[in-house]
């Protein structure tokens, strides 16, 4: 899986890129077709978002969290396109 890392209002430290890529490959778990993954991480005053697009053969799937921590932020992000992914690979699993 190819993972591009950006930060907006942010310098990315290596702490934060090593937490953003061993959550992200997590996902890798339930779905192994999974092209590319970008992450958007900005800072607005007190608010930290995380945002991702992960390109899946088919698809893209697209999420976003807010949190004042920006840990737990991508905790919320990977927990949503887990749920996602697991979603889109429930429904082509029939096909």
């Amino acid at each position: 899986m190819q993972m591009t890392i950006s930060g907006h209002h942010l310098d990315l430290t290596d702490p934060i890129r090593n937490y953003v890529t061993t959550k992200l490959s997590k996902l890798e778990r339930h779905y192994e077709q999974i092209t590319s993954t970008a992450v958007i991480l900005t800072v607005d005053k007190l608010v930290q978002k995380a945002e991702a697009t992960v390109h899946v053969t088919g698809a893209d799937l697209f999420a976003i969290a807010e949190h004042e921590d920006m840990y737990a932020a991508i905790d919320a992000l990977t927990d949503k396109l887990d749920r996602q992914i697991i979603k889109y690979k429930e429904k082509h699993r029939g096909h």
